[in-house]
């Protein structure tokens, strides 16, 4: 006939309390040392009774094995505190990041004069300076641009003028030149001078072009 089961529960009588606390601490103890031999696992049991006696089994020292089960407590729980931290940290900064990311959309959209029908006086207030300051900046970066073409429009028309005041010295010269070399072979020496002297004031001319900025 098998055995009943046994109603898990705090047994009232002393006696037989006693009796089933033996039986079953040698049953755990016997439990514990199978385990340590057939899994090759070291294993530590504490077990204090009602009227605080003590029995315990170890196959090793049992106060290394206690130290060894605090390390790794410790270890474990340090690990698990540090990644719940760092979690932590990167929700917030994912958070703010969202937040930031949404805060710059929304005011791109009210300087394209979207969304505007959910902002209160000062916030449309805000929107206007926003605007009024960059084109402001639009228009002072314009005006830069604007002076600095126009100065080197004006310095290429000056060298312009320049080369056109050269050129047209170049072409009086050859016309000259033309116009002595009809002369007769007797004039050879106030042919020579004037040429002299056209090709000075030429080459003065050619010099200040070169020389200006």
């Amino acid at each position: 006939m098998g055995r009943g089961k046994i109603e898990i529960k705090r047994i009232e009588n002393n006696t037989n309390r006693q009796v089933t606390f033996c039986k079953r601490r040698n049953g755990l103890l016997k439990k514990a040392y199978e385990l340590s031999i057939l899994c090759d696992a070291e294993v530590a049991l504490i077990v204090f009774s009602s009227r605080g006696r003590v029995s315990e089994y170890a196959n090793c020292n049992i106060r290394s094995t206690i130290e060894r089960y605090k390390k790794a407590t410790a270890d474990s729980s340090s690990v698990y505190t540090a990644q719940e931290i760092n979690a932590q940290f990167y929700q917030q900064e994912s958070k703010k990041l969202r937040q930031q990311i949404q805060m710059l959309q929304n005011s791109n959209r009210h300087l394209m004069g979207e969304g505007l029908s959910s902002l209160n006086v000062k916030e449309l207030k805000q929107v206007e300076s926003r605007l009024e300051k960059g084109i402001a900046r639009i228009r002072g970066k314009k005006h830069e641009m604007i002076l600095a073409e126009t100065e080197n429009l004006q310095k290429r028309e000056i060298q312009l003028e320049q080369e056109n005041a050269c050129l047209r010295a170049k072409i009086q010269e050859n016309e000259k030149l033309q116009e002595l070399s009809m002369m007769p072979s007797g004039q050879d020496f106030a042919l020579q001078a004037y040429f002299a002297r056209d090709v000075l004031q030429l080459n003065m001319m050619e010099t200040a072009t070169l020389s200006h900025p």
